[in-house]
C-alpha cells in the first residue's frame, strides 16, 4: 500500500529531505535503497568502509518515523540466548523454592513413581512460560505491536551459525521457540544490517535483502555533511578541512580518515577558535584524523603542501 503523501516515506525525495531534517544528507542512492527497503519490507544490508554513516542511516531513520531503535550489536560467539531470549534461572529457582511445599502435597498420593514424574512435567511447564522469559533484541523487535527499527550492527563479526540463525527473521518476521512455539511480529520491523566487510557473508542472507555499499563522499557531498552536522562552521572553513581530509585519501595510509572523522575534526577546529587551515593547528589536532602514530609521522612533513592544495 502506498504510503500517505504527507509521509517522509512518500517519495524519495520525500525521504531525502526527511532524512536531511534529522542531520543525514543522503544521497539519492541511499534515499531509493532506503525508500524501497521500508515500502516493500525488506531488510536492507548497508556496507561499506567504518564511519560512512551505515549506523547513522538507522538512528536517523528511527527518528525520522518515529520509531523506536532496537539495537544488537553483534560479536563473534553471538548466539540465540543473547540475541532472542534466555529464560530467567534465578526467577524459575526462586519459585521453585517458594513452591517447594505446594508440590510436595501434590506428590503425595501419587500411586507411583510414574504418576509422580507426568504431575512434576505439567509443573514444569509453568516455569517455561512467557513470564520467566528474558526478551533479548530479536524478539523485543518482534513484539513492538507498532512496529520499531532494528539493527543488526556489524552482522560480519558474528559467527556463520548466526547469519544461519537470522534467515528466518530476516525471511517471515518470525521466530521458533521450543517451549512456546512461533512468534511472529504483528507488524513487520524495519531491519538494518551493517556490514564493515570483515568477512564475506552468505547468500542465503544477502537474497533476503536489500544491498546498499555506502561509499566515501565526493568533496560536494563531504561539504554538505559537515555543513549539517558541525552548525554554524564558515564554509571558507569548511572547504579548507574537507579538501585536506580528501587529500589524505589519496595517501597510502593504515586507515584513511572516513566521515565520522571529518565531522570530528570539523568541531574539534571549531573548539580551537580556528577560523582557517594553518599549519600548527593541523599538526596539533591530526590524531583526530589520523588513528595510527605511522600514519601521522607520514602526514606531518607534508601538512603545508596539503594544505595549499586546492580542492578537486
Amino acid at each position: 500500500m502506498k504510503p500517505p503523501a504527507d509521509s517522509p516515506m512518500s517519495s524519495v525525495a520525500a525521504l531525502i529531505e526527511g532524512l536531511a531534517g534529522e542531520g543525514y544528507i543522503a544521497s539519492r542512492r541511499i534515499a531509493t535503497a532506503l525508500y524501497m527497503a521500508v515500502n516493500l519490507q525488506k531488510p536492507i544490508l548497508v556496507e561499506g568502509s567504518a564511519g560512512v554513516g551505515k549506523t547513522e542511516l538507522a538512528l536517523c531513520t528511527a527518528s525520522l518515523l518515529g520509531l523506536p531503535l532496537i539495537r544488537m550489536q553483534c560479536y563473534e560467539g553471538l548466539d540465540e540466548s543473547k540475541a532472542l531470549y534466555e529464560w530467567k534461572y534465578g526467577k524459575q529457582l526462586l519459585y521453585t523454592q517458594i513452591l517447594k511445599d505446594r508440590m510436595g502435597a501434590q506428590l503425595a498420593d501419587a500411586v507411583d513413581m510414574d504418576a509422580a514424574m507426568e504431575r512434576l512435567h505439567g509443573m514444569g511447564d509453568l516455569f517455561f512460560s512467557e513470564p520467566f522469559l528474558e526478551p533479548r533484541p530479536l524478539m523485543k523487535a518482534l513484539q513492538e505491536d507498532a512496529g520499531c527499527v532494528l539493527l543488526i550492527d556489524e552482522i560480519d563479526k558474528s559467527d556463520e551459525a548466526f547469519e544461519a540463525f537470522l534467515l528466518e527473521v530476516l525471511s517471515a518476521y518470525q521466530v521458533s521457540i521450543p517451549e512456546l512455539g512461533v512468534l511472529k511480529a504483528k507488524t513487520p520491523p524495519i531491519v538494518f544490517l551493517t556490514s564493515n566487510n570483515v568477512r564475506d557473508l552468505g547468500d542465503a542472507l544477502k537474497r533476503r535483502c536489500l544491498h546498499l555499499h555506502i561509499p566515501l563522499p565526493d568533496s560536494a557531498l563531504e561539504q554538505r555533511i559537515v555543513a549539517s552536522r558541525v552548525p554554524g562552521i564558515e564554509a571558507t572553513l569548511t572547504q579548507q578541512l574537507v579538501s585536506f581530509v580528501q587529500s589524505l585519501r589519496t595517501l597510502d595510509l593504515r586507515k584513511s580518515p572516513s566521515i565520522s572523522e571529518t565531522v570530528d575534526w570539523a568541531r574539534a577546529l571549531i573548539l580551537l577558535n580556528a577560523d582557517s587551515l594553518e599549519t600548527e593547528v593541523v599538526r596539533d589536532s591530526l590524531n583526530v584524523l589520523l588513528k595510527f602514530e605511522q600514519d601521522i609521522q607520514a602526514v606531518d612533513p607534508q601538512i603545508a603542501e596539503l594544505i595549499r592544495k586546492p580542492l578537486a
